[in-house]
């Protein structure tokens, strides 16, 4: 008799079976042996996956602390927020590398060897990395510089900070160039946050005006400039605009506008300076006051020989008077009006006179 055929399970069984012995020695095909570690596919298969999962996991993590932020509307409190993100992905990443690591086959017993060649490198050539990574942790916590931060560096890098990475921080120029500083240029460096406190900050214009003008209308063409530019903070109060006479130059008479800048135009130091000139010498020569330029009198005293006079007549001028002495322009009259320069010290003295903002230390 004849055997029976196997029946279709029993074929599709076989089938099966064979697939996934296949498939697991593929899995278990050794790829390369360092010492008694064994190096095969499926453990790189599986490190790459924790990686990848441990990734995700720290941006949904991320993500969620912003849409709680966003939700509660605590923008106080971003910067903890940006940090407490950077280091949970931080954590996550390391927790995905020592387990990637027992997947491949290196026991924990055996990091220990690799800590120790770890610092090893970092006493040669990875000290620089290993500096920049913790001094990127002291940014994180001291909260001395966030994202968001306006900051200018001691080598004259100046733009606004919108990243903190485990090496290098990001910051972006008003011209729209991104520049990755090392973190630890912030930590040991000297670095200007105009934004670290409060937002506005006082800009001080300079300009000239030829002498013998009036100060008062200097003021008032001043003063004109400061409201038709929008970044002005305030037009009354403690912050409003102010005319200094800061200097008398070799031929003009040297005054500051001082004003407040909104938050916004704070992070744009050289276009709003630039729209305060473009507006002061509007105003200037509205109201028809000279911004002077430097100049030089050539006094000849002698040519061909001859001398005086006599020199000048012979290049062709004519006959020559003697050389009137310039007369002193005559004193303005006395302002009335008062001095910005010292209300502004004297409301300074008032303030830090003040008990409750200047304690005493003594017993």
């Amino acid at each position: 008799m004849t055997a029976a055929a196997p029946p279709a399970a029993a074929q599709e069984a076989g089938a099966f079976d064979a697939v996934a012995a296949q498939l697991g020695g593929a899995w278990e095909y050794e790829l390369a042996r360092l010492g008694e570690v064994s190096i095969t596919a499926g453990g790189i298969v599986a490190a790459v996956l924790v990686f990848i999962v441990a990734w995700l996991a720290s941006w949904l993590f991320r993500k969620a602390l912003v849409r709680f932020v966003r939700r509660e509307g605590a923008q106080d409190r971003n910067a903890i927020v940006y940090a407490v993100g950077r280091v949970a992905h931080y954590i996550l990443l390391l927790v995905a590398m020592l387990v990637a690591l027992e997947l491949l086959g290196v026991p924990a017993s055996r990091f220990a060897v690799f800590a120790g060649a770890l610092g090893v490198g970092l006493g040669f050539g990875l000290q620089a990395i290993f500096n920049n990574f913790v001094s990127g942790l002291i940014l994180l916590f001291d909260r001395s510089l966030k994202v968001g931060d306006f900051v200018e560096l001691e080598s004259g890098v100046h733009g606004e900070v919108t990243d903190i990475n485990i090496r290098a921080t990001r910051i972006t120029t008003n011209d729209n160039i991104d520049i990755l500083v090392p973190n630890s240029e912030f930590v040991s460096g000297r670095v200007v946050n105009w934004t670290h406190r409060e937002v506005s900050r006082r800009l001080k214009i300079p300009f000239g005006v030829a002498y013998g003008s009036d100060k008062e209308t200097v003021k008032k063409a001043a003063l004109e400039a400061a409201c038709k530019v929008p970044f002005t903070l305030a037009q009354e109060g403690p912050r409003r605009p102010q005319v200094w006479l800061a200097g008398f130059g070799d031929s003009s008479l040297e005054f500051e506008l001082v004003v407040w800048l909104t938050a916004e135009a704070t992070k744009r130091p050289s276009a709003v300076k630039a729209a305060y000139n473009w507006e002061l010498e509007t105003a200037l020569a509205r109201h028809g006051l000279e911004i002077p330029f430097p100049q030089r009198d050539l006094n000849l005293r002698s040519a061909f020989g001859l001398q005086g006079g006599d020199a000048l007549a012979a290049l062709g001028r004519g006959p020559v008077h003697e050389p009137i002495k310039p007369s002193r322009p005559k004193p303005a009259p006395v302002a009335t009006s008062s001095n910005d320069a010292t209300e502004d010290v004297v409301q300074e003295l008032d303030r830090t006179d003040t008990p409750a903002e200047n304690p005493s230390t003594t017993d």
